[in-house]
């Protein structure tokens, strides 16, 4: 009942649904609600999308609990639960910038996420790349599997990140990139989490780092990261949690987290 790869199997075919859902809505995507600040907004779509996620698991899996950014946690009692982000990268999504997509995981455990043992994740994106991954089983983009083996030097690393939707917060985000920006390749901040976790799988970037992500932000493109080879966990060590989170080839992994570090990447937020 609980394999990961028929878990896995389960959360394609349903952020296949969501996915074609939210691509076919689109154009017509407007603002319905904000959440923490005024620019942290939720569409109409990001709601049809996680009812219709929703709705296809509890068919599928009716013990199950849910934790969904916008419906909260339904607990189970399979303990199995799937944390779904309907869309994440919604500002990309509602201005036509092409990098978002449907999030779906399935971890054990309770409902604490100190305590989830990753599954199965499924994350279909704006271009209907479908990413998945098993736990102990591997990761594939649209069924070619994904296997990082190497990483370039510090120097040398194509870093991503992103910002918190608090306005004073983002502004100490930006002066720790502008110390980082001297230490690495380049930094790209394209707008949503999950996306760039699954691209730094596939070596389209070498590394991401960011503060302040919520469970459902990394719960499924974690585990693509980490079934394709990166290491994925907290600045101080340990998993990634809200605080912290940095996904990189085990050979540079350490010195990115240092230099985050000596650029104060873990000092405590100003507001």
């Amino acid at each position: 009942m609980n394999d990961p790869m028929e878990l896995m199997d389960l959360a394609a075919r349903v952020a296949r649904r969501a996915g074609d859902l939210i691509r076919t809505g689109r154009a017509d995507a407007e603002v319905a609600l904000t959440k923490t600040s005024d620019v942290d907004i939720v569409t109409q779509m990001d709601l049809a999308s996680e009812r219709l996620v929703r709705e296809l698991l509890a068919e599928a899996r009716p013990e199950d609990g849910f934790l969904g950014e916008e419906g909260g946690h339904q607990p189970g009692t399979s303990g199995i639960t799937w944390v779904v982000d309907p869309i994440d990268g919604t500002v990309n999504y509602l201005y036509g910038l092409p990098t978002y997509a449907v999030s779906i995981a399935a971890v054990g455990g309770s409902a604490d996420p100190a305590t989830w043992v990753p599954m199965a994740a499924a994350l279909s994106d704006a271009q209907g790349t479908l990413w998945t991954a098993a736990a102990g089983a591997g990761a594939w983009r649209d069924g070619v599997r994904l296997e990082r083996t190497s990483a370039p030097a510090l120097g040398q690393t194509l870093l991503a990140t992103g910002f918190q939707y608090i306005a004073e917060r983002r502004m100490q985000q930006g002066e720790v990139m502008a110390k980082m920006l001297g230490r690495v390749r380049d930094i790209r901040r394209l707008g949503a989490a999950a996306p760039d976790m699954c691209l730094a799988a596939a070596g389209q970037l070498d590394a991401y780092f960011e503060r302040g992500l919520k469970p459902w932000d990394m719960a499924a493109a974690s585990l693509v990261a980490t079934e394709a080879g990166l290491r994925v966990g907290h600045l101080g060590g340990g998993p990634a949690t809200e605080d912290a989170l940095l996904a990189a080839m085990p050979g540079v992994w350490d010195d990115l987290r240092d230099a985050l570090v000596e650029c104060g990447a873990n000092q405590p937020w100003r507001a």
